[in-house]
């Protein structure tokens, strides 16, 4: 008897080891990967996006060094150059500002077009994450029901007229920097909805204190992105976009061919994070970021691990 006992000790001594091996080996790394020089530009998504991936990408064993706060054209003057491997871009940039693309097409359309033009320089753009982060017109709720402003020919034509009345100020609107100077930025737009502004209408800022002008009134209506979480957190209003002037800006990983081909299964394991990356998902990762003031590192590492993208935290 104390001989099948001592039995019956050792088999299950032996299972629990073989289950502990059986669950390192599946959450082990399934390739251990190379080193990825990750890019990424100055605004809270793309701050999401590039934790997102270097926390994914470190757990399946790759060394991810990070380049953060790049302007667009920075960026990609650096991948192209090869000094960065991976960055997110967006298919509407890449249309516009790279390839002086002005023509409208659908979002499968620019999708495409900027795959096989980049594909000549050696990029990859992989799967898009079903997410359109385009630009908008935003107000806050109260004056644009107020106003009966939907739409950014009402907005346009709420202006002219109080242009005209020497007992109001003229209406403000707020831009980030890179948009007002940008080829797809304010000035065709201008000229699109025959919007007249004199120069101190044009009030320039960081992205991210947009939003806070136009909830804080320092500005009438101001520019945002449409999956930014301070657009539902701050109950702003986004303006139809009635003559279609901004184009679909998809979020999508683009990698150089060499990188790929030097790191197998890469492109699956991007496309398989991009996968997961709609308006709404984004939009909350980022609302975590801008407005409950969380650490984007924290945010992104709850999101994998809730995905199964990464192993569970110490103690869970």
């Amino acid at each position: 008897m104390a001989t099948f006992s001592s039995f019956i000790k050792t088999s299950g001594a032996v299972l629990r080891r073989a289950l502990i091996a059986l669950t390192l080996l599946c959450t082990a790394p399934a390739f251990a990967g190379g080193t990825i020089n990750l890019g990424s530009k100055n605004f809270t998504e793309q701050h999401v996006l590039a934790a997102l991936t270097a926390q994914y990408l470190t757990a399946k064993g790759y060394t991810v060094n990070q380049t953060s706060d790049l302007a667009t054209i920075i960026m990609r003057n650096a991948l192209e150059n090869q000094q960065l491997d991976m960055v997110w871009d967006y298919t509407g940039t890449a249309l516009i500002i790279y390839n002086h693309i002005d023509q409208r097409m659908s979002d499968a359309e620019a999708y495409q077009t900027v795959k096989r033009i980049d594909a000549e320089k050696g990029l990859v753009w992989l799967n898009p994450a079903p997410l359109n982060n385009t630009y908008a017109l935003a107000m806050t709720r109260s004056a644009a029901e107020a106003n009966g402003i939907k739409t950014v020919s009402d907005l346009v034509a709420k202006m002219d007229a109080v242009s005209k009345d020497p007992n109001t100020r003229n209406w403000q609107l707020g831009f980030d920097m890179e948009f007002a100077g940008r080829p797809d930025g304010l000035k065709p737009m201008q000229e699109m909805y025959k919007l007249r502004l004199a120069r101190p209408q044009i009030r320039q800022m960081d992205p991210g204190l947009v939003y806070n002008a136009i909830r804080d009134g320092f500005v009438n209506a101001g520019l945002v992105y449409t999956t930014d979480g301070r657009v539902k957190g701050f109950d702003l209003v986004v303006l139809e976009d009635d003559l279609h002037y901004f184009p679909s800006y998809a979020a999508t990983p683009v990698i150089r061919a060499d990188i790929l081909a030097a790191n197998p299964g890469l492109a699956d394991d991007m496309n398989k994070l991009s996968a997961l990356l709609d308006n709404d998902t984004i939009s909350a990762l980022n609302a975590k970021v801008d407005i409950e003031h969380r650490n984007v590192d924290k945010v992104a590492a709850e999101f994998l691990r809730e995905h199964q993208l990464i192993p569970p935290a110490q103690g869970e």
